[in-house]
């Protein structure tokens, strides 16, 4: 008995510039599990495609040409496809935008191969990606310019002291292995925890977990 194949990963390619949609093009479709549904050089197509291929997760560009990645993220909302947000460091301060927009992690355009393979699985899968080498370098930008901060989020108050202080370390772009080691627990320990977080924050990844402690003033700027 022939078992069936499992579900391939539904990707689309949104950048305005075709050799860099061909290159990811030719990336993914060498793996079994994606496939590349569609393509879009801005944000304006984008939405077109995206509504008619039904991804499971979108390579946004930010800056394109008559819509940006920043506001197509934003008007995919909560029950779009998973955003995967693809920028240069000299963008940094749109990455921001785009991850409040509701953006579920992102690259570097110079991202190697395998890394961007790996990080559209673990995004498909619903997890966010925070890649802590990458992290930790935009959060030191965004710091200085992270609005200041305001009324907390009414879920920072329903979080244990354990809780708060894993989401603390989330938001210093520490991996669960890394927050483990920080706050002496097993990773097993750190996943429960960090569930906990997300559910009574009511968000539906670390990403948007790690905007609320900033937002919150939970973490402020400076801190280490």
């Amino acid at each position: 008995m022939t078992l069936p194949e499992p579900p391939r990963i539904r990707v689309v390619v949104v950048d305005d510039q075709e050799l860099v949609r061909t290159g990811f093009r030719m990336i993914l479709e060498s793996e079994d599990d994606l496939v590349v549904v569609g393509e879009a050089n801005d944000g304006e197509q984008a939405l077109d495609v995206i509504a008619a291929s039904r991804p499971d997760v979108v390579l946004m560009d930010i800056r394109m040409p008559r819509l940006d990645g920043v506001e197509a993220t934003r008007r995919l909302g909560s029950n779009g496809p998973r955003v995967i947000i693809l920028t240069t460091f000299d963008l940094d301060e749109y990455v921001f935008a785009a991850i409040q927009g509701g953006a579920n992690g992102f690259l570097l355009k110079d991202t190697p191969a395998d890394e961007l393979v790996a990080a559209i699985r673990v995004v498909a899968s619903g997890d966010a990606l925070l890649a802590p080498s990458v992290t930790q370098r935009l959060i030191e930008r965004f710091r200085a310019a992270a609005p200041p901060a305001t009324t907390p989020h009414p879920g920072i108050g329903q979080l244990t002291d354990r809780e708060r202080e894993v989401l603390i370390e989330m938001a210093r772009g520490r991996s669960n292995t890394e927050i483990g080691d920080v706050l002496y627990v097993g990773e097993t320990t750190v996943k429960t925890h960090v569930g906990r977080v997300l559910s009574k924050l009511g968000v539906r990844d670390r990403v948007q977990a790690v905007v609320i402690a900033y937002e919150s003033g939970l973490v402020t700027p400076g801190s280490s």
